[in-house]
């Protein structure tokens, strides 16, 4: 088998997503045949070098898992909490691969959430380069103007992270139900950490409930903390949509 890049590798043995991989290689946390590798241009074949990652031997790739998740409100979307919060990872009884999810959801939010063992395909997903729509239904308090809602629709600076601002992509947003704390549905083609959240408070409004109805091709069809397997045209699918 011809010699691949290692954080390749890593990714299609389910350890990590091929960003977490490069985390692991640059750490020092990677050996090959006996020797600590951080080059992150480092390649190995898999089938005939000895890898270790963080002292566990490497097996060949696994079987690649994808499912479709109903995230419940208060559950963190990571593999473990530091304040022993509940995680996704407690809902997925039965399954005996070492899936992980594909990007987030935050803690108050529910809905449709994907979790996979495929690295490669995860990175591809998690990129904003790959332009997949993910539809939300959002409750605010109170109701936005007019104006607000057009900015939110061309794109808009909201604080990011790292505290800078960022300009959003183009949200399409539609009123679903009208009311005192109308319901949207917002899509959007990105996906920032607590950007809907951020969006509309950008515009003086408070989130109250947000759900992910929709991701790509697929729609949110489990109950609150259930789960099923992608079909292999779902995953087909999606894939093409992230090239």
């Amino acid at each position: 088998m011809p010699a691949e890049r290692l954080q390749k590798i890593i990714a299609a043995a389910g350890i990590a997503s091929r960003r977490k991989a490069e985390e692991l290689i640059t750490g020092g946390l990677v050996s090959v045949n006996g020797q600590t590798v951080t080059e992150l241009g480092s390649k190995a074949d898999p089938e005939s070098d000895h890898i270790r990652v963080n002292g566990k031997l490497l097996h060949g790739p696994e079987r690649h898992v994808y499912l479709l998740m109903n995230k419940p409100k208060g559950y963190v979307t990571t593999l473990r909490d530091p304040e022993r919060r509940p995680t996704v990872m407690d809902l997925l009884r039965g399954v005996k691969a070492r899936v992980y999810p594909v990007g987030r959801l935050d803690y108050a939010s529910e809905g449709l959430l994907l979790l996979t063992n495929d690295g490669e395909f995860a990175n591809r997903l998690m990129k904003a380069a790959s332009h997949v729509p993910k539809t939300y239904m959002v409750k605010l308090a109170g109701n936005p103007p007019g104006e607000g809602l057009a900015r939110l629709r061309e794109g808009i600076f909201i604080p990011s992270d790292r505290g800078k601002r960022v300009k959003t992509a183009p949200a399409k947003i539609r009123v679903i139900r009208e009311s005192a704390n109308p319901w949207y549905e917002v899509t959007l083609i990105e996906g920032k950490n607590r950007q809907i959240r951020r969006m509309f408070e950008e515009i003086g409004h408070h989130v109250e409930k947000i759900k992910r109805v929709r991701y790509g091709p697929l729609e949110l069809d489990v109950h609150p903390g259930k789960f099923r397997k992608l079909t292999i045209e779902e995953v087909s699918k999606l894939k093409s949509l992230a090239k």
